[in-house]
This record gives C-alpha cells, structure tokens and sequence, in this order.
C-alpha cells in the first residue's frame, strides 16, 4: 500500500476509545446531562420567570415583530425560525409550549394572541402550527421591554451564528404571575399563578420595609390566583406556611354558581329552582388544570356504576363560558351532601402541590419562600435599572460628543467649508484645527447642506442642555440607591395600573376562603336504600332477591332453587345500604356490602370470589352490621367472649382475625347480644346446660375468650344470650314453628366455667337453642 493511500484513510475508531472505569464515567457523563436539564431546561428563572424554550419563543417572535399592533403570522413560521435558530429540539416541542403561552385557561397572563384552534379546556388539542397564527400579547411586551437598553447580556447560540438574550428584563412578575412547572433530574418546580396587583403591592411593603414579617406579606399577597378561577379553601395559616417555606399544597375546588337563579343565596351555592320542589346545581368553574371534558366523564361513569345513586343526570351546557348541570335523583337529595360527594370521588376538588424551587441569579437551584423570592426579584431589577442607566449615559456620551462637534462646525462655518473644498486630507485638517475626535470630524464631514441653517444650530444647543439635564439626573440616579429604589417603586406603580383590581384582565379569580366544616356522611349515603333478601347457601353461594321475601318455614330460605348438591344455609332480611358480618370456623370475620351482591335471578356467586375465605373454613353464620352492636362469641373448646361490631368489621377482603382458636378448636357460635340481655346460656355436646350472668363474660376486641363450661368429654355445642325473667326459649322442632319456654331457669344458674346439668325436658335432641 503507497503512503498516499495510508494519508487518505480514515482514523480508526477504537483510537478514540478511553480506557476508565464504567462507574466513573457514567456518573460523569450523567451528571453533565443532569445539570443541563436543571439548569437548561425544567426549572425557570427567578429574574423572568421562563424556561429556555419559552424565551426563546418570545425573543424569535419579537424579532418577527409580531408585535400586539402588527398583524399575525403562521405559528409554523415562529416554530421554524425557533428550532432553526436557537431551540434545537423538536417542533412538536416548541409548538406545544408556544400554545400553552397562548391558552388562556393555562396561563394567568396569556403572553401570546393566537388566531384560530389553540385547543379548549374540554381537553382538545390545537390545531397543526399550519393553521394557526399568533402574535406577542402586551404582557408579553412588558416581559421583553429593555432588551434594546444594554439591561441584558446576550449569549451565543447553539451553533455561534445567532445571539439570544439571557433572560427578559423587563417589569412584569412573570414567575409567580404566571406560575410554571417543570421535573428535572432529581428536583421539580410547581408554582400557580398569582394576581400581579397583589405581587407587586407585596414588593413594594419589602422595598419600603426590607425587614418586613411574612405575616405582613401575606395580607397583601393572598395566595394563587388561578386562570380557571375556582375556591382554595385550606386554612390561612397553611397557606402562609406554604409561602413561608417554599413547600406546601393547596386543595383546590370547582365553584358552584347560578347566574340565572333569582335569589343570591341560590346563585351563589350554585342551585337554580326548578318549580314543585325541584332544582338542579350549577358548576360554573372547574379546578386548575382539570379538563372539563374527563370530569364529565368521571361524573357520568359514577351514574353509571350506581356509585352516586343520589345523582340523576350530568348535562354540559357550556358555550364560551363553563356550566355544567347536575340533576339530583330527587327533590330530597341534600345539595350540601351531593357536593361533597362530588369533591371526594371526582376531580372537582383537587390538591395543587407548591414547590418554589427556581434558579437564582447564578443559575443555581434553590428553593425560596415568598420574601426571598421577591428580594431576589427586587435586586435583579435593581440592577437590570443600574444597567439600563449606565447604558443610557453611555449612549447620552457619544451624543454629546457629537453635539459639541456639530455646534464647533457652526461656529467656524466659513473655514470648515474651506478645508472640505480645498484640503486633500480634511478630515485630519479639521481634527489637528480643531481639535475634533475622530467620530467628531467623520460626523461633520457626513452632514447635509440642508443642515446647515441658524436653526438648525438653536436646536443642537437646546439638545445639548437637554442631554446635560438628563445626564445629570442619570448620574444622580446611579449613585443613589435610594433613588432606585423609588424609581422602582414609581415604575411597579405605573404598571399596576394596568393590571388593578378594576380591569378584567386584574381582576381576582380564584376565591380564597376556608371550607365549612365538611358534611359527615359515608358511602352508605351513596346507595339508594332498598329491601333486600339475603341468602347465603351450604357451599357458599350468596345473591341478594330483591325485597323481603319469605324465607320458608326452616327459616333459611329452603323454597329458592339451588344448584345440584347443593341447599339452604343461611337466609336474612337487610337493606341494601347494609353490611354483612360473615364469620368463618377459623375465627377470621369478613365484611361484604349487600350493594355489592348478585341478583338472585341466577344461583349467585360463590362468596369467595369477592372475599379471600379459606377454602378450607366453612361459615358459621351471617349477621347484618349494627353499629356499636355485640357479638356473643363461642368456640367448640367452650372458650367464649364479647365482641363490638365496629371492632369486627374488615376493611380489606382478607377479613380479620378475631377468635384465636387452638389445636383443633372451631368458632361454633356467632350470635347477636341484644341490649335487654343479662344472662348467657351454654350447652355442651353431653347435653349439660349452664346459666350464669352475662357480666362474667369479657368484652375484647380480639383473643381466646375465658371457660365458658368445662367438659369430661366432647365439647361446646350452643349459646345464646337472654333475658333471666322472660325465661329461656327453644324452637320445638318439626314444621309447627312453634317454641317452647322454661320460665324457672334459676335451677341452672352456676357460676361461669361450670360443668353443669341436664336442661329441662323436652330441650332439643340436637342441643341447640
């Protein structure tokens, strides 16, 4: 091979390849790209609030001069010039966060105009950047006002051609007016938006005071003023918190307004009156971020599972303006309760979490509570006004250095004339004679003949004293800085003007309140209360039949059909807004909501589908839940104590252990304690019965229980509570129904745990009560 050939080939690759530990590198090459996102991406600047990208949309449509007078232009024009020039990453991207700069159900102070589909809070997206056009906004103006005053550094582009300002220097809060969000690499930033008018009379309480309290702050600075309005209604102590720290949350709600009810009071809690009782509710207003289109959606799956029975219909009617009607199931429906149920199961109330986690004048990440904030602000704009003064006196110097170029012109005329028509040189002529500056004589030697006129002098001089007047008020300014300070106070005055309480871009919208006490009520209240039949079969198959049907003379409901080898076990009256305690021999207890059963059309469903029973376990009984009720419970080993319902009820479809049984000891008794009850009476399986009093046995939440009755042999076999002077009653056995009493049961009355005797005659054969 010649050596011109070695000369053309290409350098291996593998030359390149470094020889480092993969740990090291890596961490090095993650965190340059860790701080490009921090610092270059997803966390805003304090000074103007923006992310690169959105700067960079401002800046390209500034040089566009899509000015708020100028007409608009293709957003597929700005979106090119962006990534072409100075964002480059996708257009997809770039069109995304120049369209939410132009919703205004986003951004607080919209800083773009679009024209034409820029998508809607329902949830729909924008029109392809072809169709649409956008213009900057006035906010938008005042963010960028400065940039040609020397108030800004410009920094290179990606590829060097370019030059972009650093950030905006212009007047307007845009960080806590317009709020941002951003996730980057190990921190986040989420901050609402705010009311500029109370931004900026809480920067001039810190100017003027700098010692200022948050306290103090706080009663100027209320908190979020979101785009989509609403209520925020947590305690103003957390909301100051919040701001205090830089950390905290916000539960935010939709508002309920109808704006055609005749009273105030209706109007305000949003219900329209409908005639005979009736009325429907009204939201006007929905939570930041929210799309109306999915909480419509939420509402109408609610109607749909029965999850909101007490809700008849959901209807959109909104045109430019949100409103949503609610239609209650009945004139009876509390509006009060039908809110809050809207608040907990949809995102009518939501919870903003506030972050102020922002990029100081270094460019470091921090996160400030609201005084440091608005120091930081304070001095970044005190010295973007230092900058634009000194810029000021730089251009008011090289003016007046022509101006006293210009008056020596009109003063030596005649001889100026004759060193431009006779010299070869009269430029040097001029600047050795008299003693001109370069830029003093170039300035003469491009004059026009029309200028040279008396007036024209007059009006250089009259210039000259202005420039003088103006230079010496600049300089005064710059070495003042308490002069600076009511300079700004003065400018942050002017521009509140434009953003006050009375105009409608100013106005607040979203009302600061603490919620009313919340109305108690559960899920429960959410069902529609109905009669309803339980039945639960020997191989556990349950249903729920609509309405109390009979359940047969055997009491557990023999006369409805079962599957083949299978037949009637359990069978009980209840309401729909019912649970069912639903013991297992193992001691576990589970809780199923009768909502919740199938129809009884078919055979059911087995119980254990829904609930994790063990297959092993069979089912002792079935009780409907009563709150602060008791349980009598008993095992075979004739262990037994008292139980509270609410100690029983499970929340998970594991159940809950509540008897612990050993060695091969089953739970055999699950039976209600009615209030009027004050004895207990066992039988065991060698038909012994005892009676003792229902004080000596212990009320847990969970454990063995204490000796019921002993035993030579067998086991317990029966239990049941009773009242001691109405007697003790048992079934008589057979199709009759009828039950027999023993009145005279002191005979059996022992202390508990004892062996006891034969029960009197005719007890059933089965030794169960």
């Amino acid at each position: 091979m010649s050596t011109a050939d070695t000369d053309n080939l290409e350098p291996d690759p593998f030359d390149a390849i470094v020889d480092a530990p993969f740990d090291s590198a890596l961490s090095e090459r993650y965190l340059v790209y860790a701080l490009s996102t921090i610092t270059a991406r997803s966390l805003p600047d304090l000074r103007d609030g923006l992310k690169p990208v959105h700067r960079r949309l401002l800046w390209t449509m500034r040089q566009l001069k899509l000015d708020p007078t100028n007409t608009f232009k293709k957003s597929a024009r700005v979106v090119g010039e962006v990534i072409g020039k100075y964002h480059p990453h996708g257009d997809t991207a770039a069109y995304d966060a120049m369209v939410r700069l132009a919703q205004d159900f986003s951004l607080r102070y919209p800083l773009v105009e679009g024209q034409g589909n820029f998508g809607n809070i329902d949830g729909d997206n924008a029109a392809a950047y072809r169709y649409t056009e956008a213009r900057l906004t006035k906010t938008a103006m005042h963010l960028m006002a400065g940039l040609d005053q020397g108030t800004v550094d410009f920094i290179p582009t990606y590829n060097g051609e370019e030059e972009e300002p650093e950030l905006m220097p212009g007047l307007f809060p845009n960080l806590l007016a317009n709020g941002t969000s951003g996730i980057a690499v190990g921190m986040a930033t989420n901050i609402p938006s705010h009311n500029v008018a109370e931004i900026i009379d809480a920067t001039l309480e810190l100017i003027d005071n700098p010692t200022v309290e948050h306290s103090r702050l706080m009663e100027l600075f209320h908190g979020p003023d979101l785009p989509t309005g609403g209520l925020i209604v947590d305690s103003p102590d957390g909301i100051s918190k919040a701001y205090e720290t830089g950390r905290g949350s916000f539960r935010i709600r939709g508002r309920f307004h109808a704006g055609e009810a005749d009273k105030e009071e209706d109007r305000n809690a949003g219900i329209e009156r409908l005639g005979g009782g009736q009325y429907q509710l009204v939201i006007s207003e929905i939570p930041y971020q929210v799309q109306k289109g999915k909480l419509i959606e939420q509402i109408a799956q609610l109607i749909a599972d029965k999850k909101l029975p007490i809700l008849e219909d959901i209807r959109d009617e909104s045109d430019e303006n949100i409103r949503l009607v609610l239609v209650p199931k009945n004139r009876n429906v509390d509006p009060e309760l039908l809110k809050e149920s809207l608040y907990k199961l949809t995102d009518l109330e939501t919870r903003f979490g506030l972050n102020l986690n922002v990029l100081d004048a270094s460019r470091t990440p921090l996160v400030m509570g609201l005084k440091e904030l608005l120091q930081n602000w304070t001095a970044a704009q005190i010295e973007i006004l230092q900058r634009r003064t000194q810029h000021r006196l730089d251009k008011i110097a090289a003016r007046l250095e022509l101006l006293e170029g210009y008056i020596v012109a009109f003063l030596n005329l005649d001889r100026v004339i004759e060193i431009i028509r006779y010299e070869d040189e009269p430029k040097a002529v001029m600047m050795a004679e008299f003693e001109l500056t370069d830029r003093q004589a170039e300035a003469i030697l491009n004059m026009r003949l029309r200028s040279l006129r008396k007036l024209e002098e007059m009006q250089l001089r009259g210039e000259r004293d202005d420039l003088l007047k103006e230079r010496d008020e600049l300089e005064k300014l710059l070495g003042s800085p308490a002069r600076q300070r009511t300079r700004l106070k003065r400018d942050l005055a002017n521009l509140r003007k434009e953003y006050s309480e009375e105009t409608d871009l100013g106005r607040r919208r979203t009302t600061i309140a603490e919620a009313a006490p919340t109305v108690e009520f559960s899920m429960d209240a959410m069902i529609e209360k109905e009669p309803i039949t339980v039945i639960l079969s020997q191989k556990g198959w349950i249903r729920g039949a609509k309405g109390h049907v009979d359940l047969g003379a055997d009491g557990k409901g023999a006369d409805f059909k079962y599957k083949e080898g299978d037949g009637p076990a359990f069978a009980l009256h209840a309401q729909t807004t019912d649970k069912l305690l639903i013991a297992a021999d193992n001691g576990r207890f589970f809780t199923l909501g009768c909502d919740k059963l199938p129809g009884a059309r078919g055979f059911g469903e087995p119980v254990r589908t829904t609930l994790d029973i063990d297959a092993e376990a069979a089912l002792v009984n079935v009780i409907v839940y009563k709150p602060k009720g008791q349980l009598l419970l008993a095992s075979t080993n004739g262990k037994g104590f008292a139980a509270q319902t609410d100690e029983i009820l499970a929340e998970t479809k594991k159940g809950r252990q509540v008897v612990n049984l050993k060695g091969d000891a089953k739970l055999s008794v699950v039976r209600s304690i009615e209030t009027e009850h004050d004895h207990i009476a066992v039988v065991g399986d060698n038909r012994k019965l005892v009676v003792f009093n229902l004080e000596e046995l212990p009320e847990l939440a969970r454990g063995q229980g204490v000796m019921l009755q002993r035993f030579r042999d067998g086991g317990l076999s029966d239990a049941i509570t009773f009242k001691l002077e109405d007697g003790l009653s048992w079934a008589m056995g057979g199709d009759s129904g009828r039950t027999r009493t023993e009145s005279d049961i002191w005979q059996w009355k022992v202390a508990r745990g004892a062996a006891g005797r034969m029960p009197p005659q005719g007890f059933p054969r089965d030794n169960k009560f």
